[in-house]
């Protein structure tokens, strides 16, 4: 690989894993997982932190005179591992919805997620120099956290001349114009977002029931400033695919099955379709999402067999004839194998322990606790490894952001639930209800093990890749990594309580009298809920499950046909899955982020052209700003969810600070309308305001 003037050579050595770098990344973890957290519970969805956590750090170091791209590059490295580690939201809020825990509990929640964390960094460490030195792999968010580092440092020293001279690379781009465009996007996110779950004087959606004889169809947007964040950063071909997912499900799917089900109860049409979307549709996008991510694995075995073979030449190749290590350059150290091993070992340690306090109440003898202990860590470990490498390959080919979790965590789910059946018949755990009901919450409690090894391999290696393109030292950024895994670990307890004591999961509401309408959704949690509860109650609806694997297939044939022609055109068949299952509120508000974007890609592509100028050096200002304000947006309304949890928690009433009644309700909800359009124009107007 070249070397980029903004690399530091091997020779070079700079303050990367510094104590103020660690301490500025905690304090950055701590608002990044809150906020990940939030908006995971709320539409099913995190984003990648990588980028703005490189923004600020650039920003707060610089201001305390000092900080090098290597110093910056480890502050992002752990807050993005801790970001990242939310993802176990998509899972553990099961335990409460099936009963089991009534909050959670900090130890077991800390163990399961810091080891998890821990065992993700340490599966993909033998992965890095095939998947990250010798691969040809986009790494779309690693390259792009290496741009914002790169611009970010253009003052030092360490940058050459040629780099400073760049005038693409000057325009607009400093780090304190980065931070500008984070508060701005996250100031106006927060007082929208408190103008509609605080004040409530706007609404939060608005829907139109359109039936057609006993068929029944719904219009839908939601308003949420995060959504149009996210929206925005997965592109224009991840929102087509959901908008696809959108008018199956809602266009589709519901009409038919409101046509020819009957309505035997009498009741309203919104709540008998919502009811067949609930517990049918929902589950052909369940089936989509499984069959979507299958598919990528078995794609994916040769490249990943062929990965791990390369790293483990490498690591042969490291020694001299006598045995002994040579000497390796500063920009090729990993981790120690022993180091490796040792951890490894700790954690498997920790599961054994965190497994075992899990199960310790089972009205089981020794040897059946034993045994499922076994079966679960075995599992987490031996699939959790399977996945490392998987996530790590997908995290190079599409981003962190649009690798299937999802559809990771459904396939774990379905198999472990099927392996715990089989065990727990044979002890006698399912004889009894509340013996059932520990049997489904173990198998959620594993699909948790193996969704932290996911999320934070899917990261690790997009780390990596940012790191290698800057000349950071692995093993330090694979050491901020473990500690960014252990700050996330300690403030996901903390913040899950905080949540669903102050609005309550759906089916599951800690108080009585609660507004059921103010529920986090947690999307994945309930479906993947709904699958074990199913798997081990035998009234699992395969048929549903069935039909959206059938329709995965389909899908993955149309877009294997779209690569054999050769063209950009793909069709994303996991958004396709997400778009079918998320609420439709949730989906839409995606797809205007997305189309948000893509119509600030044309517009600026058009100046281009007018101007006679190269798009890519011409948008690239532009484009970061609108990265930049995405995330501002994420954050802002995230942080606002939280604090308005506080007071909710706090004066134990469901709409503290609101200022109207319920009947300004449908007043506010067209009002939030053109309050809402009227941002996103502003919001598009600012992204191309560079360019005039």
């Amino acid at each position: 690989m070249a070397s980029h003037p903004t690399r530091i050579p091997d020779a070079v050595s700079l303050p990367e894993l510094t104590v103020r770098g660690i301490i500025l990344g905690a304090l950055i973890t701590v608002v990044f997982t809150a906020s990940n957290v939030y908006l995971g519970l709320k539409v099913g969805l995190t984003f990648s932190s990588s980028i703005p956590a490189a923004v600020i750090s650039m920003a707060v170091l610089r201001a305390l005179r000092g900080g090098n791209i290597l110093e910056n590059n480890m502050v992002q490295t752990q807050a993005s591992a801790a970001g990242t580690l939310s993802s176990i939201i998509f899972v553990l809020p099961g335990l409460l919805m099936i009963g089991h825990w009534q909050g959670f509990p900090f130890g077991l929640t800390l163990a399961i997620c810091a080891s998890g964390g821990i065992l993700g960094v340490l599966f993909t460490i033998p992965l890095r120099r095939a998947m990250v030195v010798d691969s040809n792999l986009p790494y779309p968010e690693g390259v792009a956290a290496a741009e914002i580092l790169r611009v970010g440092s253009e003052g030092d020293d360490v940058v050459s001349a040629d780099a400073k001279a760049s005038p693409a690379r000057r325009e607009g781009a400093n780090e304190a114009s980065g931070v500008r465009e984070i508060a701005f996007g996250g100031v106006v996110s927060a007082l929208f977002a408190f103008a509609t779950g605080g004040l409530r004087v706007l609404g939060e959606s608005i829907t139109a029931w359109i039936p057609a004889g006993t068929a029944v169809f719904r219009l839908t947007t939601g308003f949420s400033l995060a959504l149009i964040g996210a929206g925005y950063l997965i592109g224009i071909v991840s929102g087509l695919a959901i908008l696809l997912g959108i008018v199956f499900s809602w266009g589709i799917a519901v009409p038919v099955l409101t046509s020819v089900t009957p309505n035997t109860d009498g009741q309203a049409i919104a709540t008998f379709a919502n009811g067949l979307w609930q517990h049918k549709v929902r589950f052909i996008g369940a089936g989509v999402i499984g069959v979507s991510a299958i598919w990528t694995l078995l794609t994916l075995a040769k490249p990943m067999v062929d990965g791990v073979r390369t790293s483990l030449t490498a690591l042969g190749q490291s020694r001299d004839a006598r045995g002994k290590s040579a000497a390796l350059g500063r920009t090729e150290q990993d981790l120690s194998p022993y180091w490796v091993i040792g951890l490894t070992l700790v954690c498997v340690a920790v599961w054994v322990i965190t497994f075992g306090v899990f199960l310790a109440e089972a009205p089981l003898p020794f040897g059946a606790i034993a045994t499922l202990v076994a079966c679960g860590v075995v599992f987490a470990v031996v699939f959790g490894f399977l996945v490392a490498a998987a996530c790590g390959y997908m995290a190079g080919l599409v981003g962190s952001s649009a690798s299937p979790i999802s559809g990771i965590g459904i396939v774990a789910v379905v198999l472990v639930s099927l392996l715990i059946l089989s065990v727990s018949q044979a002890s006698g755990l399912l004889d009894t209800s509340e013996g059932s009901k520990l049997a489904i919450a173990l198998a959620l409690f594993t699909t948790s093990a193996v969704i932290a090894i996911a999320t934070i391999s899917n990261d690790n290696l997009q780390d990596l890749k940012t790191g290698w393109l800057v000349g950071a030292t692995p093993w330090r950024q694979q050491v901020a990594l473990l500690i960014g895994c252990v700050v996330g670990a300690a403030v996901i307890p903390p913040v899950l309580n905080l949540l669903y004591n102050a609005y309550g999961f759906i089916d599951a509401l800690p108080r009585p009298g609660m507004d059921p309408s103010q529920a986090l959704s947690a999307p994945q949690a309930i479906l993947m809920t709904a699958i074990a509860k199913g798997i081990f109650t035998h009234q699992l609806d395969w048929s549903m499950l069935g039909i959206g694997a059938l329709l995965g297939l389909a899908l993955i044939a149309i877009d294997a046909a779209l690569v054999k022609r050769g063209g950009a055109a793909r069709l994303p068949v996991i958004a396709v899955g997400i778009g079918i299952y998320l609420p439709p509120t949730i989906g839409s508000v995606l797809v205007i982020g997305a189309l948000l974007g893509w119509i600030a890609q044309r517009v600026l592509k058009a100046r281009a052209k007018a101007q006679g100028k190269d798009y890519g050096p011409f948008a690239e200002a532009a484009e970061r700003r609108g990265v930049l304000l995405a995330s501002g947006l994420i954050v802002g309304e995230s942080l606002v969810g939280v604090a308005m949890a506080m007071i909710v928690g706090f004066t134990g009433s469901d709409s503290p600070l609101a200022i109207v009644g319920s009947g300004f309700a449908p007043t506010a909800e067209w009002l939030a309308l053109v309050v809402f359009a009227g941002i996103c124009v502003v919001l598009i107007r600012r992204v191309l305001a560079t360019t005039r």
